[in-house]
C-alpha cells in the first residue's frame, strides 16, 4: 500500500546512498564500512583503530584517485597516439595519391618512396601500389581471366570433361583441395566461408588458375595467396596479380614442388640464419627444429596465415618493393623478435610458436628487428649466396 515502506529488491538499481567522500570518489560499500561505526549491540571502535581504520580509507581513496588519474593519462596517451598515426596516414596518402602515383616509372626507385614504403602503404593505395609492383609479365588480360573463369566453373559443375583421364583427376583433386581450403582462409573475417561474400569469388580465381596452369593445379596455401589480393584489387586484377605473383622464381620452385630448389632456398636461408642470430640457429639445431619445417608455411602463403593480417600485409608491402630476398629477412626479423622466448622452449613448443605467431605483434616492433636483419655472409649479398646454393642444387 501507499503507506508502506519501500523494501529494496536484490536487483534493485538505486540502493540506499553510500557516504561520499569531499573529494568527489565514491567509495565502495566495502570501503565505506570503515567510517561507519559498529553497530550498538557491538563494542565501539577505540580510538588507536578508529584512526587506523580512517587512515586505510584515506590510503584507499588515495590509490583509487591514483590509478583512476594514471588511467585517464594513459587514455589520453593512447588517443594522441592514435591521432598522430591517423594524421600520418592521412599524409602519406596524399603523398602516394598525388606524387608518386602518377609518375610510378620514375618514383618507384627514389629513396623517399622506398622509405614511405618500409612505413607501410596507406590501406586506400596498397591495391594500386600492388598491382604496379607486381606487374604483369604474363601479359594475361581481363578476357582471358573470363575465359578461365567460365572453363572453370563448368568444370566444377562437371559440365565438360577434359580428354585426358590424368587432367581429369588432376582437376577433381583440385577442386577438393580448393572446397577444403577455401573454407579455411581468414576464419575470423568470416567472409571468404560459405555464404560469406567472397566464398564464389575465391572459388573461381582459384579455379581459373588451375585452368591457366593445369601443369602447377591447385596446391594448399594458394587460397591465401588469392584471399590477400582480392582484399585490395578488383577480381580480374586479383587473378592477374596472382598468376604474376606465382610465376616468380621462388613461388614456382616451392608450388612446382621442385625440390632441389626447394632445398636451395633452405641452405641459403640456413646461411643468413647462422650469420645474424648464431646462438638461436645452435638452438635449433640442439632441438633437431630443421628450418623447412616452419619456413615452407611462411613461403607459402607469404605469411598471411601466420602473422596478424595488418602485419602480414605491411610484410607484402615491402615483399613487393624487395622481392624474394625480403621473405627470408622476414623470417630472421621474426627469430631475432621473438629470440629470448624461443631460446627456452623445446621442439614441440618451437614449432606451435612458429605455426601461429602472437596476436599483439606489433608491425613497427617487427620492422625494427627486421631492419637489424643483415643480408651478407661472407661479404657475398643475397643473389651471390642463393645463385651459389642452386648451381650447387643443379
Amino acid at each position: 500500500s501507499a503507506g508502506d515502506e519501500r523494501v529494496p529488491s536484490p536487483r534493485d538499481p538505486s540502493p540506499t546512498p553510500s557516504k561520499q567522500s569531499t573529494d568527489g570518489c565514491v567509495p565502495s560499500s566495502t570501503t565505506a564500512l570503515i567510517l561507519e561505526k559498529r553497530p550498538s549491540n557491538l563494542p565501539a571502535k577505540n580510538p588507536e583503530e578508529e584512526q587506523k581504520h580512517k587512515q586505510e580509507y584515506e590510503e584507499m581513496v588515495k590509490a583509487a584517485r591514483k590509478k583512476e588519474l594514471k588511467d585517464a593519462r594513459a587514455r589520453k596517451k593512447q588517443m594522441e597516439q592514435q591521432w598522430k598515426q591517423e594524421e600520418q596516414l592521412a599524409q602519406a596518402t596524399r603523398i602516394w595519391v598525388s606524387e608518386l602515383l602518377p609518375c610510378w616509372e620514375v618514383a618507384r626507385s627514389q629513396r623517399r618512396t622506398r622509405d614511405l614504403w618500409w612505413q607501410g602503404l596507406p590501406p586506400s593505395v596498397r591495391g594500386r601500389v600492388w598491382k604496379l609492383a607486381i606487374g604483369n609479365d604474363l601479359n594475361i588480360t581481363s578476357e582471358l581471366y573470363e575465359i578461365c573463369a567460365s572453363r572453370s566453373r563448368k568444370i566444377w559443375r562437371s559440365e565438360a570433361v577434359p580428354e585426358e583421364p590424368s587432367a581429369l583427376h588432376t582437376r577433381e583433386q583440385s577442386a577438393h583441395l580448393i572446397r577444403l581450403d577455401v573454407s579455411r582462409t581468414f576464419p575470423q573475417l568470416g567472409i571468404f566461408q560459405e555464404s560469406g561474400p567472397y566464398f564464389d569469388v575465391l572459388h573461381v580465381i582459384l579455379g581459373a588458375y588451375v585452368v591457366y596452369r593445369p601443369d602447377i593445379g591447385y596446391v594448399q596455401g594458394m587460397s591465401f595467396l588469392a584471399a590477400m589480393l582480392l582484399l585490395n584489387l578488383e577480381v580480374a586484377d586479383a587473378f592477374i596479380c596472382f598468376a604474376n605473383l606465382l610465376n616468380r622464381p621462388c613461388q614456382l620452385a616451392f608450388f612446382r614442388v621442385d625440390q632441389p630448389q626447394m632445398t636451395a632456398y633452405y641452405t641459403l636461408y640456413d646461411d643468413f640464419f647462422r650469420e645474424n642470430l648464431p646462438k638461436l640457429y645452435a638452438h635449433f639445431k640442439k632441438h633437431n627444429l630443421t628450418s623447412d619445417l616452419y619456413l615452407v608455411d611462411w613461403i607459402y602463403t607469404l605469411y598471411s596465415r601466420s602473422l596478424p593480417l595488418d602485419v602480414a600485409c605491411r610484410v607484402w608491402d615491402v615483399f613487393l618493393r624487395d622481392g624474394e630476398e625480403f621473405l627470408f629477412r622476414s623470417a630472421l626479423g621474426i627469430l631475432r623478435l621473438y629470440e629470448e622466448v624461443l631460446l627456452r622452449l623445446d621442439f614441440i613448443n618451437l614449432a606451435q610458436f612458429l605455426t601461429k605467431l602472437p596476436e599483439d605483434m606489433s608491425s613497427d616492433v617487427l620492422f625494427d628487428a627486421i631492419g637489424a636483419i643483415r643480408m651478407t655472409v661472407n661479404k657475398r649479398n643475397f643473389a651471390q649466396v642463393l645463385a651459389k646454393h642452386r648451381e650447387l642444387a643443379g
